[in-house]
């Protein structure tokens, strides 16, 4: 592609107001931020360097990913790290666009390890209100279970989050997907809803269609998480279409983890074009090559995809966010006007 048709789709891209809808905020751990908080904190990591670091990042599936991910995990002990990682992140999503995000986190993972919950919820939160303060970007936080865990595992979790419920907006369901249906948490999710709680779960990643319809019918969720598995049962299809249940699509992600082994491959503009309403996000962007502004970009490029297409893909994400239509409004009439 023309350099400068790049720089004109890189510049088109970063002008969308944008949501990031599916984001683990533990996915945005850097090499080199993992190894400062490693040395602030005094923890050994499985690599001596940045650049070990990076050459582990060859996955062969979303297990082997998470071996390594949980790993670089044990650096965040303080209420400092967490806040230093969050807002990271957040600077890189201001210069994508990105006007607001909901982050999930996993607690089970830093508890386990003896961070106590207050320590990852204090920090997080504070990086939200920076955020806000700083770059003018909105935030809600999403507690995401996880799945390779017993359901009890995560309502003892639910009980530490009792306290906090006025600073967490949703949970979700997330670790590895294979052998782990939405129904194994079918009591925990009817719990949460009772609390008043948005509820999203990963489903049809490398988990089968058959996992997405209990995401739907079982968790009674709002958006599905991935879903690119959805294609392969017409009825589901047509199902989501209809009930224009978002999807949280993460491109980059899919072909790092051989959902897809191209990115040319990928089903999203089959998805798009069937009437899905389809979000664009990056999961664990220190991992998979690609913050959201590059898994805008790279798509478009490996699938042909039109500014009007891009367009709808940054609307849907504003719409598929947790906010209120008084919030959402402004951002709408910001994205109508950017020119085609």
């Amino acid at each position: 592609m023309d350099p400068s048709r790049l720089t004109d789709l890189h510049a088109y891209i970063r002008a969308l107001p944008k949501a990031e809808l599916h984001l683990h905020i533990e996915g945005t751990l850097e090499p080199e931020l993992m190894f400062a908080l490693a040395a602030r904190n005094g923890v050994a990591l499985p690599w001596d360097s940045v650049e070990a670091t990076r050459a582990a990042y060859a996955f062969s599936d979303l297990q082997s990913f998470l071996d390594l991910y949980y790993a670089g995990a044990a650096a965040l002990i303080h209420e400092q790290d967490f806040h230093d990682l969050a807002l990271a992140y957040f600077e890189r999503a201001h210069e994508d666009g990105v006007v607001h995000a909901e982050l999930f986190f996993d607690p089970q993972t830093h508890t386990a390890r003896g961070v106590a919950f207050d320590t990852v919820l204090d920090g997080l939160e504070r990086a939200c209100i920076e955020a806000q303060e700083r770059w003018g970007i909105s935030s809600r936080l999403i507690l995401c279970f996880l799945r390779h865990l017993s359901e009890e595992d995560g309502f003892a979790t639910l009980e530490q989050a009792l306290p906090h419920l006025a600073r967490i907006h949703g949970v979700g369901l997330d670790s590895s997907e294979k052998g782990h249906p939405p129904a194994k948490f079918a009591r925990l999710f009817a719990r949460c809803r009772e609390l008043g709680l948005h509820i999203v779960a990963h489903a049809g990643e490398e988990g089968p269609p058959a996992y997405i319809e209990e995401a739907l019918d079982i968790l009674q969720v709002e958006r599905i998480d991935h879903g690119v598995r959805a294609a392969e049962s017409a009825a589901l299809m047509e199902r989501l279409a209809r009930e224009q249940v978002p999807l949280t699509v993460c491109p980059l992600s899919n072909v790092k983890l051989c959902v897809f082994e191209r990115l040319q491959d990928h089903n999203l503009k089959q998805l798009l074009d069937a009437g899905l309403k389809v979000t664009i996000n990056s999961d664990d962007p220190a991992y998979f090559g690609g913050y959201v502004g590059q898994n805008y970009q790279q798509t478009a490029e490996a699938l042909g995809l039109s500014r009007t297409e891009l367009k709808q893909l940054a609307k849907n994400s504003l719409e598929a966010s947790f906010v209120p239509q008084a919030v959402l409004d402004p951002w709408l009439l910001r994205l109508a006007a950017v020119p085609d």
